[in-house]
């Protein structure tokens, strides 16, 4: 027997879908929607809001993805440019108040780096590689086919007339990212008071791509975190190494402390940072594109609680960011579009298409991916002067004291470093830090002094000075701003 599946979106989250439905149902065919054009090739593209900015692909959302296609896609982003990153030794990180993390022998967990257009380019082409009945179409999605007992299609407009109105489907998978249409979608056919929680703490991101200095091309990632916890507007700011032997620098500010938009604006929110490396680095360095900001709706934490409703049809899945949607700062959104699609493969391998009650399982397990990078951004956020959605619980205070604690020690102490490493890269629960090593590590803080200059190699040593040294003759000629 031969069913469709209609997928809603062309993000990562949708991708995945598709490839989760055809990896599991052979026989299945797969339509994906998209109300953009798609480019050719890794361009971006209007209907990926922080598209321009810094995203990071932790290695529980990179396991997810290998898990799903039957070609190597880590492979297939190196070979196209990314760069794969331990976060144990393959990123300098000042903490918000505790100095360096060290790098440490072992590696730890990896993450991919790379513009957000190659990592969708790469992506799509190894679903349309695959040799998988999946097809792509422009079209708009206005409303769902059936009741609330069923759904069992869509709704179209914009489509190749080939497709119709109306598009019937035994699977309809809403991935469509930030601006989806689910709830209004559940209305029509009468399911309604769905929950929902917005946390915003008016994270503004500013990012300007550079190409990498001469003889820097190996300098490790490098990133200054946002302080949460002195009662100020968290500022940050990041070199990510990414595809074409350049730099994409991103610089974010809550409510309060926005990074500019103008390029000396730009390199002096660097250089006031805790510690002026970011702008040390870029100062000298030759830029490529203007400064890009987006701030505003895309930064929020926003989610809605599909897996809680009384009531869920069959046959109709919500996944990624229309499930979910973080502050992009801690780079978790791709990861767990990937990871609900993994739990979409796995009980659909369990029960077919037509299993009974396949939906409301496939959220509910997406949703529990969904609690690990939830209590990550929500718990951090709700710090922040000025955030919108919500005052920080005495349960928030008390996470937030012990992560505080956990941080410091993983400056000195391997086995708290670890468990972080778990954590963020979403390899592990958010229970992960609290195991014995973990706890008793978070208890008695580190073992080794705390350092307040970046650990560099030697080779590292000498780039970071001359790129200083070239901030410095700027600053004498008077065409750099100094550093405060």
């Amino acid at each position: 027997m031969s069913y469709r599946a209609v997928v809603v979106g062309a993000g990562i989250a949708g991708l995945s879908a598709a490839a989760a439905l055809s990896l599991a149902e052979p026989a299945l065919q797969v339509v994906l929607l998209d109300r953009d054009e798609l480019p050719e090739g890794p361009e971006d593209r209007r209907g990926v809001p922080q598209g321009r900015h810094a995203h990071l692909l932790m290695a529980g959302g990179l396991s997810a993805l290998e898990s799903l296609f039957p070609v190597n896609v880590r492979d297939r982003l190196l070979a196209a440019g990314a760069h794969h990153i331990a976060l144990g030794n393959g990123m300098l990180a000042l903490t918000p108040d505790s100095g360096w993390l060290r790098r440490w022998r072992r590696d730890g967990p990896h993450m991919i780096t790379c513009t957000r257009a190659l990592l969708d380019w790469v992506v799509r082409q190894a679903l349309l590689d695959s040799g998988r009945d999946v097809s792509i179409h422009r079209a708009t999605v206005e409303g769902l086919l059936g009741t609330a007992e069923r759904v069992h299609g869509v709704r179209i407009s914009g489509a190749d007339p080939a497709l119709g109105d109306e598009l019937e489907a035994d699977i309809v998978v809403d991935a469509s990212g930030r601006g989806s249409g689910s709830l209004k979608w559940l209305s029509g056919i009468g399911i309604s008071g769905v929950e929902e929680r917005t946390l915003d703490s008016g994270l503004t991101n500013a990012t300007r791509i550079y190409r990498t200095p001469a003889g820097a091309e190996s300098f490790p990632l490098t990133v200054v975190q946002a302080n949460p916890y002195d009662g100020r507007p968290g500022r940050s700011a990041m070199v990510l190494p990414i595809e074409g032997n350049r730099w994409m620098v991103s610089a974010g500010g809550t409510r309060g402390g926005e990074p500019p938009q103008d390029a000396r604006g730009f390199l002096q929110y660097t250089l006031d940072l805790p510690h002026p490396i970011v702008g040390q680095l870029i100062s000298s360095a030759e830029p490529l594109t203007d400064v890009v900001v987006s701030r505003g709706r895309s930064t929020s934490n926003s989610r809605r609680y599909f897996e809680r409703s009384a009531r869920w049809p069959e046959r109709f899945i919500v996944l990624g960011d229309a499930l979910a949607t973080f502050n992009p700062a801690y780079g978790q959104g791709m990861s767990v579009a990937a990871l609900g699609a993994q739990v979409l493969a796995q009980e659909l391998g369990r029960s077919g298409p037509a299993g009974p009650g396949l939906s409301r399982r496939v959220v509910r397990g997406a949703a529990r991916h969904v609690d690990t990078a939830w209590a990550t951004a929500v718990g951090m956020d709700v710090l922040y002067p000025g955030v919108v959605g919500g005052e920080p619980t005495f349960a928030d205070r008390v996470a937030a004291r012990y992560a505080r604690r956990l941080t410091k020690a993983a400056t000195g102490s391997f086995d708290a470093a670890a468990a972080l490493w778990d954590v963020t890269s979403l390899t592990a629960p958010p229970t992960r830090v609290m195991r014995p090593r973990a706890l008793l590590a978070a208890l008695t803080g580190p073992s080794l002094p705390l350092t307040f200059e970046p650990p560099l190699g030697s080779a590292e040593r000498e780039v970071l000075a001359r790129l200083q040294k070239g901030l410095e003759g700027s600053q004498e000629a008077g065409t750099a701003p100094l550093p405060t």
